[in-house]
């Protein structure tokens, strides 16, 4: 007996799924071995023919591969079509959606970036601003006060005055 009927017993199942295996290796290289057969035979064939004879044989084997061919009918036809143009649609469709979002998003940041770009400007002008508005506030005071003093010094200046034209009048009078 050989290893392969020693091995395949139809009782158990490893046995009998050994057999299949080797039998099916061994179609495998027989099939293998024929169509490297089949090549040589068909290259020496054609190294004979001449050019005319390969292009006749060439459309006579095309004409009999087109009659296998089987052509869909008309309504198999539109709906594939219909099918192809409504995913083709749907891809527009969705491209567009986030083309157009992408943009606005960059579109917005931009703007986010320039209005930031403004408001730092606007906080330091602002903060410039509030600088000059306490100095001018503090100069308003110190010109207020100085014109409160220069009032009173010229309210003491008059009474002064008035106080010397009296003393003046009463020395008179008393010589």
């Amino acid at each position: 007996m050989s290893d392969k009927e020693k091995n395949f017993t139809p009782d158990t199942e490893a046995g009998s799924s050994d057999a299949v295996k080797a039998s099916a290796m061994d179609e495998k290289e027989a099939s293998k071995k024929l169509a490297k057969a089949a090549k040589g035979t068909k290259a020496k064939k054609n190294e004979g023919e001449s050019a005319g004879a390969k292009v006749k044989k060439f459309f006579k084997d095309f004409k009999g591969e087109s009659k296998k061919v089987v052509w869909p009918d008309a309504k198999t036809v539109l709906k594939s079509t219909g099918v192809v143009l409504l995913v083709v649609a749907i891809s527009t469709i969705v491209i567009f959606a986030l083309d157009f979002g992408l943009t606005e998003g960059v579109k917005g940041l931009k703007k986010l970036a320039a209005d930031e770009e403004t408001t730092v400007a606007e906080v330091v002008e602002d903060e410039t601003t509030e600088a000059e508005k306490k100095e001018d506030k503090e100069d308003k005071e110190k010109a207020d006060k100085e014109e409160e003093t220069t009032a009173a010094e010229k309210e003491t200046e008059k009474a002064g005055k008035e106080t010397t034209a009296a003393e003046e009048t009463t020395e008179k009078a008393a010589q």
